[in-house]
């Protein structure tokens, strides 16, 4: 297939640098992998690879900063993202724990020689790589046909795997043997089912038959690796098909078998479905309103406490008393197996604990909504209504029936500022300490009435003609004053009574 390099789209000038500099050097060079594959589907590449049969010494005598410090021949060649950005000497760090401050001043672009790689015993990693000269030898150690991909300077892709093909058919088809490729490389099967969710692709036929034979060899991978390619399945476009393509797969019992419990699983009344079917709508809610992470993880675990909760009921009905507390503690063993990091763990936990909040709207009080909110946190309470919305969704219910309106204004009625004396420029401890005020009923009457006063006009909220207000009121018989005090209190309280109507309206209750 011929393509015009210079010309192809979404091509950065800082990897063309890079490929000029090897080129000109008398090397061959190619883009390789997953961004070859991106720019034939027309999308944008997140990382660039790129393949050539120069050797790491040799790549790294081309450029001023490089990084080089592993096993598999990667170089990482520095181009700085600001042009005066000096080309210091490059620390002494690994290919994959790149300094912080490093990234931040350049693109790291990944430039490997083309590699012939032995045995794989540890089902993940080659026990040895050596240095090809032909970059054939390099297509062929590669996942699947449509990452087997080279885009040379002058426009050629080449293509020894029929990848274009598979591409254009939508299929995921493993590179030769597909049980030799997955033996090499367990964690290839994740990253099938990935790039299934990922480019809404089929897997092949023979692919799929391989994944699901070797499946059990996920357990040789670590379980940072699986979480990575996990997450990317949650963050798909279509997270509900690759977690039913991992259970139909055999890959779900071993990386999270607590969520195989709930097939099966009947819930009975309200629920149409069974507690793993009502998960995944839970989730497929939570993908097609592109929900964060933390929302997705909580939509697929916040029922997964239920199968061991279940207990028969009255009237052959099911009960499932606690699952809320069941599934928290079983949620962050999941995710602490997975190696999240603590900060998504507590977030996720709190969700699943949690969301069962709710209670009859009709009855309910302001002070269990504070209740909620303070448990969850401000900066959190609108993902636990996103989740209970979810859970909703996935009982095949209305998206915003009026309960859920409901608790929306109550929540909003409780985090806004409520109309009082503490938005006055001045306060009783103003009072006492600059006015010299004896702590009495009076200070109250007085910051009411000064409320009223900047109710009526809010330019009149400054320090200086507030305590030229008190002095004046100071003045007054207790009388006068209490009657004052509690004008202000009243028309705090009708404004206060607007702006919740505002609210019911908001949300139509």
């Amino acid at each position: 297939m011929k393509e015009d390099f210079r010309n192809l789209k979404n091509i950065p000038d800082y990897v063309t640098h890079v490929t000029d500099t090897i080129k000109n050097s008398g090397y061959e060079v190619f883009l390789v992998g997953g961004c070859v594959r991106d720019l034939i589907m027309k999308r944008i590449p997140k990382d660039w690879d790129i393949t050539t049969n120069a050797t790491p010494d040799e790549i790294i005598s081309l450029f001023e900063k490089t990084i080089y410090e592993n096993t598999f021949g990667t170089v990482g060649v520095c181009v700085p993202i600001d042009s005066n950005v000096s080309h210091e000497t490059c620390k002494d760090v690994t290919h994959v724990t790149i300094d912080e401050e490093i990234r931040l001043k350049y693109h790291i672009i990944e430039v490997t020689p083309y590699r012939i790689e032995a045995k794989y015993t540890d089902f993940r990693h080659p026990d040895q790589i050596k240095f090809s000269k032909k970059i054939e030898d390099d297509l062929k150690r590669r996942d699947f046909t449509m990452n087997a991909l080279a885009l040379s300077q002058n426009g050629i892709i080449k293509d020894m795997f029929n990848g274009i093909k598979d591409i254009k058919d939508k299929i995921i088809r493993a590179v030769g043997n597909p049980d030799n490729r997955f033996q090499e490389d367990a964690l290839r099967m994740l990253r099938a089912v990935r790039f299934s969710s990922q480019l809404e692709f089929s897997v092949s036929y023979e692919t799929l038959e391989a994944i699901s034979k070797n499946a059990e060899l996920i357990k040789n991978v670590s379980f940072e690796r699986i979480r990575d390619e996990f997450i990317k399945i949650i963050e798909s476009n279509d997270p509900v098909a690759g977690i039913i393509l991992l259970q139909k797969l055999g890959l779900l019992k071993c990386i999270i078998p607590e969520l195989e419990e709930g097939i099966g699983c009947i819930q009975g009344g309200a629920h149409k479905y069974d507690v793993f079917e009502h998960l995944l709508h839970a989730l497929d809610h939570a993908s097609k309103k592109d929900w964060v992470l933390e929302i997705r993880l909580a939509a697929l675990f916040h029922d997964i406490g239920k199968p061991k909760s279940r207990r028969n009921g009255d009237k052959k009905q099911f009960t499932f008393y606690g699952h809320e507390v069941i599934g928290e503690r079983m949620t962050k063993k999941i995710m602490e197996r997975l190696k999240f990091p603590k900060k998504t763990i507590d977030l996720v936990v709190s969700l699943v604990r949690n969301h069962m909040f709710f209670s009859d709207t009709e009855t309910i009080t302001l002070s269990p909504v504070r209740r909620i909110v303070q448990k969850v946190g401000k900066d959190h309470i609108w993902d636990l209504m996103n989740v209970r919305e979810c859970d909703r969704v996935g009982m095949a219910k209305a998206e915003a029936p009026y309960r859920l309106r409901k608790y929306h204004a109550m929540i909003e009625q409780v985090l806004r500022d409520p109309i009082s004396v503490s938005q006055l420029a001045i306060d009783g401890n103003y009072l006492i300490n600059e006015l010299y005020m004896k702590p009495s009923p009076r200070m109250g009457w007085i910051l009411n009435a000064l409320l009223e006063e900047v109710l009526d006009d809010p330019k009149k909220n400054t320090k200086e003609h507030l305590t030229e207000l008190v002095k004046s009121l100071d003045i007054l018989e207790d009388r006068e004053l209490k009657t004052l005090g509690e004008r202000g209190k009243e028309k705090k309280e009708k404004l206060e009574e607007k702006e919740v109507e505002k609210l019911h309206k908001k949300h139509g209750v």
